[in-house]
């Protein structure tokens, strides 16, 4: 269900929930101006597209989506994604590679694919945001240390780069942006600052200071990109022709992947955080609507922000009206305030993306991951951040999932075992049947664990290489929830291999789904339906026969 609709069913929109939603909407508001700029700027964009997209995403989200409390814009883990695809496809690519991004999001909702993140690991998640993480700060070095501009690639490349170009510093922009650093970091810890957002403060700050003494050497948003535009951008269609949507296919599944993880993450955190339950399935729909409208006022990609629908919560936000007032916000602040932004220095927001970096790069959780967790996830861990640092996120999510993928696999087949039941083990069922101990011949084994194609060669062999043979086998089924057809193979192959050396095969106790998946495949035909029995006791009873 729609999470305004919710709302209005819930009584949340009534007056007396309209104050504190209003007031955590301005402070969200304030909160994203200047993230919302430094976003766009490190995807290599313009400031005002990420103010365009976090107004147009902000209402879009807040109205279709599926969490009551979520709050969209542009993030910091679009960054690498989005450089560079303007970098390669320029930034009417990077719109059309939005606007077919929302398409696919939108899909993913009415396909029900909401539950997503629960086949993304924990190792692939914190292994990607913190490579994301480290190249976001060392992408703001140039800003922060006021280098000049270094041709590179890669990030091994670039990192090099800079570290040549280095003494070339530029000493006034460095303490610009170390203070506008502890302005972020320490401004909350004053008396009666605790509620005045640290990136605001330095943005303010570092803003005032660069207008009355004018540093030269210091790069602004007026020396680098122009005065931002007093208004809203009017409707504009991209340019699509077939060959550059073919050529962003890659590029815009990238980006929906990556929003539908991010956006799911930042709803379960607004859950855990406000004690609602959002709606996976609307939320995508929602994300899709807001990538689909975004470009078309000019904007970028966007996704939840899990920092400021923290925010939104920890103040009070408890419905969509939140979202909303933080969007109008937002249009306030463009319409009134745009030609102050040309003092911004860039330095102040480089200082405000390292916090975001660190806050991406999880690394208490990494650590701890690294040290505690089972070596198979450690190496998911760490093959998923050197692929994000030094390949691609697209790659290392990709590859981060197929790995751990196969060593999850590996270890299902290791846990399906096939164990002969000895007399002792099934004494009840033999005295159950007037048997003192099981007839001479006559073996018992049982399957446990599901008998998938992972496990299904070691299953097969263990049935099929039974020395010395029996003339009953008789298998347990209770602890097997399912079997898929490369099972069914092996099972099929197995009863062959028994029957040409004359051993009598009995199944008993499987499930329902079993069964009749048994029917369908005809394999009931093959061993005789007199050789399935519905419990142990059956089995012996044939057995004794």
């Amino acid at each position: 269900m729609i999470a305004l609709v919710e709302a209005y069913r819930a009584g949340l929109l009534n007056k007396r929930y309209w104050y504190p939603n209003i007031v955590a909407g301005v402070i969200v508001g304030v909160v994203a101006l200047p993230l919302a700029m430094a976003f766009a700027i490190a995807s290599g964009v313009k400031p005002e597209q990420g103010l365009y997209t976090a107004i147009v995403a902000g209402l879009a989200v807040s109205v279709l989506g599926g969490s009551r409390v979520q709050i969209a814009g542009p993030t910091g883990a679009f960054i690498v994604i989005l450089s560079g695809i303007v970098a390669q496809h320029g930034v009417q690519g990077l719109q059309i590679a939005t606007l077919m991004a929302g398409v696919i999001l939108v899909i993913f909702g009415v396909a029900r694919l909401g539950i997503i993140i629960k086949y993304i690991p924990a190792p692939v998640i914190i292994g990607f945001t913190s490579g994301i993480g480290v190249i976001i700060w060392v992408g703001q070095w140039k800003d922060f240390f006021g280098l000049p501009p270094v041709q590179a690639t890669h990030f091994h490349e670039k990192i090099w780069a800079m570290i040549q170009v280095f003494p070339q510093l530029s000493v006034v922009t460095t303490l610009m942006a170390l203070g506008s650093l502890l302005i972020v970091l320490y401004v909350s810890r004053l008396p009666r600052m605790r509620r005045m957002p640290g990136p605001l403060a330095a943005l303010v700050i570092a803003t005032l200071v660069q207008s009355v003494f004018q540093f030269e050497s210091v790069a602004t948003i007026g020396s680098t990109f122009g005065e931002i535009p007093r208004g809203l951008p009017s409707l504009q269609w991209p340019p699509l022709t077939f060959e550059r949507v073919i050529s962003l296919v890659g590029p815009a599944f990238a980006i929906a992947m990556l929003g539908a993880i991010e956006s799911l993450l930042s709803a379960v955190v607004a859950d855990g955080m406000s004690g609602t339950r959002h709606h996976s399935n609307q939320e995508l729909i929602g994300q899709g609507v807001a990538n689909m409208l975004t470009p078309l006022f000019g904007g970028i990609a966007a996704t939840g922000a899990i920092a400021r629908t923290a925010t939104n919560v920890r103040n009070g936000g408890t419905s969509p009206l939140a979202g909303i007032v933080h969007a109008l916000t937002l249009i306030l602040i463009v319409v009134a305030l745009a030609p102050y932004a040309a003092n911004v220095p860039l330095a102040a927001l480089a200082a405000i993306l390292f916090v975001v970096a660190w806050n991406m790069s999880e690394a208490r959780h990494f650590l701890r991951m690294a040290r505690q967790a089972p070596r198979a996830d450690v190496f998911v861990l760490f093959l998923t951040f050197l692929l994000t640092v030094f390949a691609d996120l697209v790659v290392a999510v990709n590859i981060g999932v197929i790995v751990a993928m196969l060593l999850f696999l590996r270890r299902m087949a290791g846990s399906v075992k096939v164990v002969q039941h000895d007399e002792a083990r099934i004494a009840r069922e033999l005295a159950y049947v007037g048997f003192s101990g099981l007839p001479p011949q006559v073996v018992v084994y049982g399957i446990e664990g599901p008998l998938f194609y992972g496990a299904a060669e070691n299953v097969e062999r263990v049935l099929s290489e039974l020395q010395p043979l029996p003339r009953v086998l008789i298998v347990r089924f209770s602890h097997v929830p399912f079997i898929d057809a490369t099972g069914f193979r092996a099972l099929e192959d197995a009863i062959a291999s028994l029957q040409r050396q004359k051993v009598r095969v009995i199944f008993c106790e499987m499930n329902r789904s079993i069964r009749g998946r048994f029917e369908k495949m005809r394999l009931e035909a093959r061993i005789g339906p007199q050789n399935i029995a519905e419990t142990i006791n059956q089995a012996l009873d044939r057995a004794r026969e």
